[in-house]
């Protein structure tokens, strides 16, 4: 019998959203694994050949004020692989280990951002790379999120509006970089739309270009 295929649920368009500055770097992410998946899923015969492949496990062991240590396992990664020291990505890997420590505290799972600055797409001016987290709800307080790590400026949250978010993009373009204040090349802003879970972005130039054209 021919396979059913469910039509997904549409989700409604009038709802909240959350614009930020889109960041021209290099996409990142990191993924911080716990005792359990080390012991479970790491360390399991599936996956032991890609784990130690280019040797981009960097452990960490983390104290807390409970009784009980945490062990963890960290991986970086660019948008369509993981990477480590011995074949990096913009020095992202490296970075990842030097912060192994820190980053730990961002909790198990995967985390996703940007990973910018010096000697990356438009440097924005910078003598140093930065991590800037997607997830603003959760890392927008910097009292919240490992030190080393910045977050996307959030330019607006609220109702879904195709107005304002062309204000967001001219107001960007008018006044620069919220990121790093002077910058006057920005490169647009991404738009999440909480209801239907989905990233869009629009540049602040050329956005009805295709990227292949510009």
């Amino acid at each position: 019998m021919i396979e059913f295929h469910k039509f997904s649920k549409i989700p409604r368009l009038n709802r909240d959203m959350i614009i930020t500055e889109k960041l021209d770097g290099t996409n990142a992410q990191i993924c911080v694994v716990g005792q359990r998946e080390i012991d479970e899923w790491v360390n399991g015969p599936e996956t032991a050949d890609w784990v130690y492949e280019f040797g981009n496990r960097a452990s960490v062991h983390v104290e807390d004020s409970s009784p009980f240590s945490k062990d963890y396992c960290l991986f970086a990664g660019s948008r369509n692989r993981w990477i480590s020291t011995a074949d990096d990505n913009h020095g992202f890997a490296k970075w990842v280990r030097q912060n192994k420590q820190d980053l730990a505290t961002l909790g198990v799972g995967l985390h996703f951002g940007e990973w910018w600055g010096q000697g990356i797409q438009r440097n924005y001016g910078l003598k140093e790379k930065r991590f800037s987290l997607f997830n603003v709800s959760r890392w927008e307080n910097p009292l919240e999120r490992p030190n080393c790590c910045h977050c996307v400026p959030v330019l607006y949250e609220g109702p879904f509006d195709t107005d304002v978010i062309e204000q967001s993009v001219g107001n960007l373009a008018h006044t620069g970089s919220k990121a790093v204040p002077g910058f006057m090349d920005p490169e647009g802003v991404v738009v999440f739309h909480k209801a239907a879970g989905q990233y869009f972005k629009a540049t602040c130039k050329d956005d009805g270009v295709p990227k292949a054209l510009r």
